[in-house]
């Protein structure tokens, strides 16, 4: 069985975050504020998976039709993205992704419908492209979408890392992602061949409680794992709605051995789930002015590790 059949590919990862250069080895393209998902395509078929290698189709139904843009059995690599005047807004992207009622998802479809931005091409009618140089990929890839309003191929500048960046970061845009030239596919990998450069620091966190600082104010609790035990990290309060509370499980058992001062009414919750906290970057390694971005249903708790 086959890497399209056994559904066996994983996403290849970008490094860390690192500041703007300019390198004419490396080309440059924007980092979207989406869902990093793996389309497999086939003649009237499509798979979408998501990191956990999850099926997303349900939750996207309007994406169902990327094979008619395709003229390959292929599986392409990008991001699920919903635009709202024309920028990508993770927020409408994270409350599809939360419905479980088959006609709310279609009418927000509607509303609001996502779109596939296809970056790689790892797979093309029965040969694995991973070991084939980037731009040789970008090639393939070009060759064989169509685009429409549904899917798009992501473009790119060559050499001009900086003032991409600054272009990016005038329209206050997530960043961009640098990829050397030559770089091959390493699935599941990380790897300095791909890194970012984002107006704001990101990270994953386990969300282990929450306090209610008023009638609609809430901050959540962070912690990341050591090995299996979890370590407090913080609080985060801005972008924190009683909707995004609804989602937790309290159970009253707190998870932490030490715990600082000012915790006192918390509500300790189940640490099933991973949210995406966004801060500005400094040296103190603390999380300053950190928003809530949302929920991440395809990284696990025990991966978010110190």
């Amino acid at each position: 069985m086959d890497l399209f059949s056994s559904r066996g590919a994983s996403p290849m990862l970008i490094a860390s975050q690192c500041q703007a250069f300019d390198d004419p080895d490396y080309i440059y393209e924007l980092k979207m504020d989406g869902f990093r998902c793996l389309a497999y395509i086939e003649p009237g078929k499509v798979d979408l998976r998501n990191k956990r290698n999850m099926k997303m189709l349900d939750k996207f139904p309007e994406l169902g039709e990327l094979h008619q843009a395709v003229s390959a059995t292929c599986i392409l690599d990008g991001e699920v993205v919903v635009l709202v005047n024309g920028v990508p807004d993770f927020y409408r992207l994270q409350k599809r992704t939360l419905l479980t009622d088959r006609f709310k998802i279609h009418m927000e479809a509607s509303r609001c419908p996502a779109s596939f931005v296809a970056f790689d091409c790892l797979y093309l009618d029965r040969q694995e492209l991973n070991w084939m140089p980037l731009m040789e990929r970008k090639n393939q890839l070009l060759d064989n979408v169509k685009e429409n309003s549904r899917i798009a191929v992501s473009r790119f500048v060559e050499g001009k890392g900086k003032a991409f960046y600054q272009a990016a970061a005038a329209r206050k845009l997530e960043g961009i992602v640098a990829k050397r030239k030559e770089s091959l596919y390493y699935m599941g990998r990380r790897t300095k061949d791909w890194v970012k450069f984002k107006r704001m620091a990101d990270e994953e966190f386990v969300v282990a409680g929450y306090i209610q600082k008023g009638r609609r104010t809430y901050s959540l609790i962070l912690a990341k794992c050591r090995e299996h035990t979890l370590v407090y990290k913080g609080h985060v309060t801005s972008g924190v709605t009683k909707e995004v509370i609804r989602q937790l499980t309290v159970t009253g058992i707190r998870p932490f051995h030490i715990l600082p001062m000012g915790n006192e009414e918390a509500v300790w919750v189940a640490p099933t789930h991973v949210c995406r906290i966004e801060y500005m970057p400094n040296t103190k390694d603390v999380l300053r002015q950190p928003v809530f971005r949302g929920f991440r249903d395809d990284v696990l708790p025990r991966e978010v590790q110190i």
